[in-house]
């Protein structure tokens, strides 16, 4: 029997951990998890077994995060980490090797571009960095040798589309491992796993939590690889709250519902940035314009909360004069959340790059980052309505 996305939100990995007629999965702070049979605990130790014995390896809260986001995916296994970056460093160090070689794009989210250009080269791995959009170019890198593809779409900021499945159909053909970012996207929009992908991460403090109060990173896939990322967040220990998984795991209870909701606001926001005389440019993969947008329709079954646009007058300064004006966004380094959150690279996505590393990026310092919540769509275009009144 099919179950829909929304079903699966609520019910998908709970029952398991249901307690003495609880209807809701417990918060369990306990470190240890004791045995009165040495030989049962060894067992559950070797992996033989399920079970706990150590909450820097496993935790039945954040198990039951866990086992929701892998049915949600379609994956075989999971894993988490402490944040987003904490999973996505785990699934790189984990799967990587000195010698080996990384195939990426140039605008992946601030972070990760870190690691592509400060931390994987002091291990002596490769990492080349592509035009995001252009798929001949990564397909000619990957041709030379690729050990791992990693993929992010829509990317963060500039939501530009990759085809994952003509990609990820390229990189397995050279024997890579091909990762994809779904943060944007979701397990709502879409699906890597379906497309070709080996392993999908997200940061889940966004999207998936939903409510801007815990963090966490979650890697599914196969067995085997999700096993080499499990053993590197074990010994690193970048370990996921058992609280932050119990706000996690409420928090996605709504998911299909916030996406829908998410998807609705975006599109209407997108489409009013459009076709107001103070926008340049609007980025949006719902939009026609948007030079993925056929992609999009092919991969991704909505389009997503978050957008970015270009004011006309294209300076930081307007950038700097325009977001205080809003009264119905945060102005706040996260997105993802109930309430719509707004604010440029420099402060957010890629705080940790420079101006010039964001140029190579093909991110403006103009570029403004806006993840619509769930309040109404009217409130939200006429408050970017008067916001822009300054800039007619």
């Amino acid at each position: 029997m099919s179950i829909s996305n929304s079903t699966q939100c609520i019910w998908a990995g709970e029952e398991t951990y249901l307690l003495q007629g609880a209807t809701q999965v417990p918060v369990v702070h306990s470190v240890g998890f004791g045995y009165n049979d040495v030989d049962e605990w060894q067992k559950v130790a070797l992996g033989e077994k399920p079970g706990h014995i150590y909450g820097r390896n496993t935790n039945p809260t954040v198990h039951a995060f866990e086992q929701k986001v892998k049915q949600l995916e379609g994956a075989d296994a999971v894993t988490s980490a402490s944040t987003g970056m904490g999973i996505i460093s785990s699934t790189l160090f984990g799967l990587l090797a000195p010698g080996q070689r990384v195939v990426s794009v140039k605008d992946t989210y601030g972070g990760t571009n870190v690691l592509f250009t400060e931390f994987l080269p002091k291990f002596n791995i490769d990492v080349t960095l592509c035009d995001t959009t252009d798929h001949n170019q990564i397909e000619t890198e990957i041709a030379k040798g690729c050990d791992v593809l990693y993929l992010e779409s829509p990317t963060n900021p500039t939501t530009k589309v990759m085809d994952i499945k003509r990609l990820a159909s390229a990189g397995k053909e050279n024997g890579a491992t091909v990762i994809v970012d779904n943060t944007f996207a979701t397990p709502i929009n879409q699906q890597p796993l379906r497309l070709g992908a080996d392993i999908v991460l997200h940061s889940a403090t966004k999207f998936l939590g939903g409510h801007a109060d815990a963090l966490g990173g979650v890697a599914c896939g196969p067995d085997n690889l999700i096993k080499q990322i499990y053993h590197y967040r074990e010994i690193n220990g970048a370990t996921l709250h058992p609280m932050a998984a119990y706000l996690l795991l409420r928090g996605m209870k709504t998911l299909a519902l916030r996406i829908r909701a998410q998807n609705h606001n975006a599109m209407q926001v997108a489409q009013f940035l459009e076709n107001h005389k103070a926008i340049e440019h609007v980025f949006y993969p719902g939009l026609p314009s948007h030079s993925g947008h056929e992609i999009a329709k092919q991969q991704m079954t909505g389009f997503g909360g978050m957008l970015s646009f270009m004011l006309r007058e294209n300076s930081f300064d307007a950038v700097r004069q325009f977001v205080p004006r809003l009264k119905y966004a945060h102005a706040a380094a996260n997105l993802g959340a109930v309430e719509t959150t707004i604010g440029p690279p420099a402060t957010t996505s890629h705080v940790e790059c420079s101006a010039e590393e964001r140029a190579a990026m093909g991110i403006p310092e103009s570029l403004i980052r806006y993840s619509a919540g769930i309040e109404d769509a009217e409130d939200l275009i006429d408050d970017l309505r008067q916001a822009l009144q300054a800039f007619t």
